[in-house]
């Protein structure tokens, strides 16, 4: 309940704080009566407006530099993971070609024993 009631009354002091100007940075040229003062006003917004845009799109434009160049180093590192993985298989191929080799010439000599251990039947 107390928990409600704060979460309230910090909801309520936030909505009357954004009523007094919803844009901060932007004056309410409304109540001005001189049609000079309001166009003073609203040249003043213009201004104002024009410059978080140029901000913004400065900004924007080095994230976009800094995410360029990241891009750029990661295709470089599976560029050299492409390398590493085809050296490795190229290593498995040559010892797996020797493993057959060593398997090739180990069954000959497995069937030699083989032959020798059978007890020769006899003669009739």
């Amino acid at each position: 309940m107390i928990r409600t009631l704060m979460l309230v009354a910090m909801l309520t002091g936030l909505a009357a704080s954004a009523r007094a100007q919803d844009v901060q940075g932007i004056e309410l040229c409304t109540p001005e009566t001189s049609m000079d003062r309001r166009t003073g006003c609203l040249q003043s917004n213009i201004g104002y407006l024009q410059s978080v845009i140029a901000k913004n799109a400065a900004e924007a434009r080095q994230k976009l530099a800094a995410a360029a160049g990241e891009i750029g180093a990661l295709k470089g590192e599976v560029a050299a993971l492409k390398g590493d993985v085809a050296a490795l298989k190229a290593a498995l191929a040559t010892v797996q070609a020797h493993l057959d080799k060593l398997e090739a010439a180990a069954k000959p000599a497995a069937k030699s024993d083989t032959k020798s251990d059978k007890p020769t039947p006899p003669a009739k």
